[in-house]
């Protein structure tokens, strides 16, 4: 015989409560206790690169799966960004959702925030552009090099460089040479990234934030805290910064050169 009950909150110690009429739980027998093994909770997800996670964000993540699941077919559903530093100190939670056909957006968010009572930031794409992000584009390595995802996926993509892709996305780092005094210490860590990011890429090197955040610290002579603090000595970075972002850009424009070449010959 089993008996499934829920486990009550007790003043002193919380407590299970089973039915008189029973057979073979007679008092004073001893019983095993164990959760009840269902679909939700027999589906673990799948940890990249986690070195450690509060178990309230494990319980989150479950429940915010379980939501998304209700709503729409997802092939994955991939949980990144500082949501999965240590602490707690994030503004949103960052989700990337694998889904064929577009659901509502503005829905999932508010179903979310109604019952979790959490912000998100949320990104919907097909498979194959994952996969071919994952190929071709840095940003991608970087946000996917760690990760909670509801299914496995191949993280691993041979390279393949876009170089007007890379032209795009390095362009952006120009703000911080045109916009210093302007930008606050957030925005200027996130183009600093995105260019070390791209430099990084195109000496084939292994990407992750924890890489890039190292190769920042050792190029700037600058911890991430204070750069996010905004408590950057202006001249002397930006003299490191050009130098870096000039040979970013003079790598990329042989690249396309090379590349249209390439074209013309075939």
């Amino acid at each position: 015989m089993e008996i499934v009950a829920k486990i009550s909150k007790g003043s002193r110690m919380d407590q299970v409560y089973i039915p008189k009429n029973r057979n073979g739980f007679s008092i004073g027998s001893y019983v095993i206790i164990k959760p009840l093994e269902t679909k939700e909770t027999s589906e673990k997800p799948y940890f990249y690169n986690i070195k450690y996670i509060e178990s309230v964000k494990i319980d989150i993540i479950n429940k915010l799966m379980g939501i998304i699941d209700k709503i729409v077919d997802a092939g994955n559903i991939i949980i990144t960004g500082s949501f999965l530093d240590e602490g707690f100190n994030f503004n949103d939670l960052d989700i990337v959702l694998i889904a064929e056909n577009k659901p509502n957006l503005e829905y999932i968010k508010k179903e979310i925030r109604d019952k979790l009572g959490i912000k998100t930031h949320i990104i919907i794409m097909e498979n194959k552009v994952l996969m071919k992000g994952l190929s071709t584009d840095p940003l991608y390595q970087m946000m996917l090099s760690r990760c909670i995802a509801k299914k496995r996926f191949i993280y691993k993509q041979k390279y393949k460089v876009n170089y007007k892709l890379l032209d795009l996305h390095l362009l952006k780092s120009k703000l911080l040479i045109d916009n210093f005094d302007h930008l606050n210490g957030n925005e200027k860590y996130y183009l600093i990234r995105n260019m070390i990011a791209i430099f990084l890429y195109l000496k084939n090197k292994k990407i992750s934030k924890e890489i890039i955040d190292r190769e920042i610290t050792k190029y700037f002579n600058l911890n991430i805290k204070q750069i996010k603090q905004n408590m950057i000595e202006e001249d002397i970075f930006l003299k490191k910064y050009k130098i870096i972002y000039k040979e970013t850009f003079d790598k990329i424009i042989k690249g396309i050169e090379y590349d249209s070449k390439q074209k013309e010959i075939n």
